[in-house]
């Protein structure tokens, strides 16, 4: 019983900051405010105008809640449409569409591991108070867990501060089986590399923010107790 409740503690350690990473990523995907957030800051309607789709502020936000809409659909393809000289045209290219197809299933994949680790680590909150009555056992966990995270999110940090560049690149190596993710059309002017340098740093600091709390709460609940965090 005690092996398996240590291994227990030790797998909600460990998927506790899978849980708190993937919570960020599907805020961040779904957050119109952060495609606003670049949308404002990296002036894309005028990169936009200077390739010759003139398109106002409230349409960039309607295609950046079309993706948003997209990405939680049973759609396999994406289609936007945009007005340009007189005509109705696709707003992205073939490979593009492939692109984004891509992205849909590495968010669906998110989905899926966040909703395997927040069922375990309910699970496991559940069992740390009402089966074992042990309060102290999960507030160790929340603190190891919470620890780990911390460590994550400096050595993310570390690595978006002294070469986004080519983190950036060998995320795409490794995550996509194509290039398509470079593909010349708009689809790169409406997501100019500072936008996923400002996302990568809010998921950071969402991560952190979370980690914070938790341990803090857990580490709150041990000095009152008078027990160790290890």
């Amino acid at each position: 019983m005690k092996i398996f409740a240590t291994g227990a503690k030790w797998l909600f350690m460990l998927l506790l900051p899978v849980l708190l990473l993937t919570a960020s990523i599907g805020w961040a995907a779904n957050s119109l405010w952060l495609y606003r957030h670049g949308l404002n800051t990296y002036d894309v309607a005028r990169t936009l105008a200077d390739s010759g789709l003139e398109l106002a502020g409230s349409e960039l936000e309607e295609i950046y809640a079309g993706l948003i809409s997209y990405f939680n659909s049973a759609e396999k393809d994406i289609s936007l449409t945009v007005v340009m000289d007189g005509k109705q045209v696709n707003l992205f290219t073939p490979e593009e569409v492939i692109h984004f197809r891509d992205v849909k299933g590495l968010i669906r994949l998110d989905y899926g591991v966040l909703l395997g680790t927040l069922l375990y680590c309910l699970v496991y909150t559940g069992a740390c108070l009402w089966g074992w009555k042990d309060r102290r056992r999960l507030a160790r966990g929340a603190v190891g867990g919470s620890t780990i995270a911390l460590a994550l999110v400096l050595a993310l940090g570390a690595g978006t501060l002294s070469g986004f560049g080519q983190l950036f690149y060998r995320f795409h190596l490794l995550f996509f089986s194509n290039e398509f993710w470079s593909a010349e059309g708009y689809m790169l002017q409406l997501f100019p590399r500072g936008f996923f340098y400002d996302t990568t740093l809010f998921c950071a600091a969402a991560i952190a923010g979370a980690a914070i709390t938790l341990g803090g709460a857990g580490g709150i609940y041990l000095k009152r107790t008078g027990l160790q965090t290890s």
